[in-house]
């Protein structure tokens, strides 16, 4: 079988896995389904009887002084009375389906989000995180509309065509033979053109993806870019997937909405059909003139919902595409799952143990191997070494943001795949390089792992990390409102801020990952005393580049491709006049240089 036959076959069988995935998420809402057919029922049978009453009405004013002027009255009251019901029934079906649509959107929209905070972190690693966001907002909103579509014109339309072949029918066999046989021919165009254009649709999705990460990337890192005077290379980059999906979405575009023209073609030529045969049979007398006005009503009534169905169909492949791609994220593999005998972590003593680990983000270059370690409770490790070789790694392993390949970590004596993660990491207080705020007040922020915390405590620790003079000095102190990521802030502010959440939290093991590196060397010493308060009596493991912070440590691992090279105090390892004191002599030879 060829390449083309094979990728066919498979968007064939993901359009059924798609379309089922979106029935059952409907299925919830099935009672709103059923009332919402009915109300289209209602709605195309008024709708379609409305041609009868104008053909009778048509019958009572035909012929010279032979009007009915009671039957025409009468029929006036009907014709008002079934177009009120029409337009009730249908302002009730389109709040249904809005209401409907609406809903399962929020559910999907709900799962991919709730998918996104179990993905493993290996998963957000390896994608860009524009195509993530991509997926759960733009993605999502156009199978929102392409949803809303379906149901407020695809279920009428199908009943409108159904209903108006049965009134047809009442009236003359022939003429609705003639319209029937012309029929397929615009069911075939729609469909061919709608399959050509699936895959159109997604590759547009998936280039908007691109575009979605680019744009994220840009606004992230706007000031480095700004700092190398990037911007024309930036956008050389925009614009050339930027034209990709000019390109995309103008085939797509093209390819369906030639749709729309080869329909109405083929329905005209049923409309010209109906006139014609129709007008002969009246000169023969075989119909009346109301029953032929009422045959063009239908005629064309009949070919207009293979209009809009083939907007339908080529809106619908756009939001198949689109839904794919959602369920592609809520289909990813989950983090793996607490075992379901897995113990809460209580009364954490801070001692922790590894044993024989073995870890790599990639299987076939090897990073970290055979790592032992035993921290007593309350002893200080700092890890140091040159960049990429696994510092950091560690502290993914010792969180289980990352599990081990083989060997085994402990806290407090328990293995940590058989706590619980939250209790795990409730255990933790963190400090990142990479500093991290939500859009919010000062006070949310400090307090964002304790929200029960007092004013009185955040206080405290805003002034412990040296915080609170600055704090102070903002407009309306510890109300003020930072934008996300505390853009508002110069990123010793920002870091300063992290270092007083995490004292805040007051967790029984430290994290500093470089906690110290964005700020100047005199509030360096200021938050290193600090520190030290902080750190007594709690296990911490410290990464840091500037050596002259951890010469109190009671253990440095000097570690190199993965390899815990060197171990002892400092002035242990300055003794033996290894890679460490090397590495520490080169920082002051710079700084006398």
């Amino acid at each position: 079988m060829s390449s083309r036959k094979l990728a066919k076959l498979e968007n064939k069988d993901q359009n059924k896995q798609t379309l089922k995935r979106i029935l059952k998420c409907i299925k919830k809402y099935s009672a709103l389904v059923v009332f919402s057919l009915i109300c289209a029922a209602v709605s195309v049978v008024l709708t379609l009887y409305v041609p009868i009453l104008m053909g009778n009405g048509v019958d009572k004013i035909v012929g010279a002084g032979n009007v009915d002027f009671d039957g025409l009255k009468a029929a006036l009251v009907k014709l008002v009375v079934v177009v009120a019901i029409t337009a009730i029934a249908q302002w009730l079906m389109n709040i249904i389906n809005n209401r409907i649509t609406y809903k399962v959107v929020n559910d999907v929209r709900t799962m991919a989000f709730d998918k996104l905070s179990r993905l493993p972190l290996s998963y957000v690693d390896s994608h860009t995180h524009g195509d993530i966001v991509s997926r759960i907002i733009a993605d999502v909103d156009q199978f929102s509309d392409g949803l809303l579509m379906g149901f407020t014109q695809l279920f009428t339309g199908v009943m409108t065509i159904v209903g108006t072949l049965v009134f047809m029918l009442s009236i003359n066999r022939i003429i609705t033979v003639v319209v029937v046989v012309i029929t397929p021919v615009s069911l075939f165009a729609a469909s061919f053109i709608a399959k050509k254009t699936y895959n159109m649709f997604k590759k547009q999705s998936e280039i908007k993806g691109e575009l979605t990460s680019i744009v994220n990337e840009m606004v992230e890192n706007q000031k480095v870019v700004t700092a190398f005077s990037m911007e024309d290379r930036v956008n050389d980059r925009f614009n050339q997937v930027n034209d990709r999906l000019n390109v995309a979405g103008l085939k797509a575009t093209f390819f369906s909405s030639t749709t729309n023209p080869v329909t109405r073609f083929v329905n005209s030529l049923v409309y010209t059909g109906v006139g014609i045969i129709g007008a002969v049979m009246a000169i023969k007398g075989r119909i009346t003139v109301g029953q032929l006005s009422s045959f063009l009503s239908y005629a064309n009534q009949y070919t207009k919902p293979f209009n809009e169905i083939s907007g339908v169909v080529t809106e619908l492949q756009n939001a198949m595409a689109s839904a794919a791609r959602v369920f592609e994220l809520i289909d990813e593999e989950a983090e793996i799952a607490d075992k379901s005998d897995a113990v809460v972590l209580k009364d954490v003593s801070g001692s922790v143990k590894l044993t024989d680990v073995d870890f790599s983000y990639d299987k076939s270059k090897e990073l970290i191997k055979d790592l032992n370690l035993d921290v007593k409770p309350g002893a200080r490790i700092a890890i140091v070494g040159p960049t990429g070789c696994g510092k950091s790694t560690v502290i993914n392993l010792l969180m289980r943001f990352y599990d081990v390949d083989s060997g085994s970590i402990a806290v407090s004596g328990h293995d940590i795949k058989d706590v619980t993660r939250h209790s795990l990491r409730e255990n933790y207080g963190m400090v990142l390089q990479e500093t991290w705020l939500k859009s919010g007040t000062i006070k949310e922020n400090i307090a964002y792992g304790r929200p029960d915390a007092t004013d009185e405590e955040i206080i405290e620790a805003a002034k412990q990390s040296h915080a609170h003079s600055f704090i102070k000095r903002l407009p309306k102190g510890y109300d003020t409102v930072i934008t996300e990521d505390g853009g508002n802030l110069s990123q010793g502010q920002k870091q300063l801020l992290t270092i007083a959440r995490a004292i805040l939290a007051d967790n029984p093991v430290l994290i500093l990952d470089k906690a110290t590196s964005s700020v100047d060397t005199r509030t360096e010493t200021r938050i290193q005393k600090a520190m030290d308060n902080l750190m007594e009596g709690r296990t911490s493991f410290i990464i840091a580049h500037r050596l002259s912070t951890i010469r109190d440590a009671d253990l440095i691992l000097v570690m190199k491709d993965g390899d815990v090279i060197e171990s002892g105090t400092h002035d242990t390892l300055m003794q033996q006049g290894g890679f460490y004191a090397a590495l520490y002599n080169s920082q002051f030879e710079d700084v006398v240089a």
